[in-house]
């Protein structure tokens, strides 16, 4: 694939999707979360994991901004489709043979706006509950399956924890 386009309309008749790349956050818990579980769902449509603006993203896909794609879940298909924000998710979501009805659902009018909120919620709880901080391993969160996000704070030496 020599170019990166967006298209409104990419004329799924003529240009099937046949492939995805996922570009996401390497370096933030939920995004990386949410590349393990693609990673083992039945997909209909396979999809490539890449870090978002790694170097493997910058060579395949040199025409993207890539600071954006660090702030922004980016997915681009296999003919140079570019899908953004919203429309990403539910693109990756059809892709996955168990959410391929869901994916369906949220295409509607009524399914975008809760789709919308989905993703403005994990962009609060990515950008650090609206504190424009973002949450790392390093800085004490956890995700443990069955128990969801939690917080175990870094160890206090002499049992004095420096404040914020």
């Amino acid at each position: 694939m020599s170019a990166v386009t967006a298209t409104a309309d990419r004329g799924a008749v003529r240009v099937p999707v046949r492939g995805l790349t996922v570009l996401y956050d390497a370096e933030c818990t939920l995004c990386t979360h949410l590349r393990d579980w693609l990673a083992r769902q039945p997909q209909l449509v396979p999809l490539e994991l890449v870090p978002a603006g790694s170097p493997e993203a910058r060579t395949r896909f040199p025409e993207l901004d890539h600071s954006a794609t660090l702030d922004e879940v980016t997915v681009v298909g296999d003919a140079g489709q570019v899908y953004r924000d919203t429309a990403a998710w539910i693109v990756v979501l059809w892709a996955l043979r168990e959410q391929r009805p869901l994916a369906h659902r949220l295409s509607t009018p009524a399914g975008a706006r809760l789709a919308r909120g989905a993703v403005l919620a994990a962009a609060w709880w990515r950008g650090g509950l609206g504190n424009g901080k973002t949450f790392r391993r390093e800085d004490g969160w956890v995700y443990e399956p069955g128990i969801g996000w939690i917080y175990n704070p870094p160890g206090c030496a002499g049992g004095v924890c420096a404040t914020r």
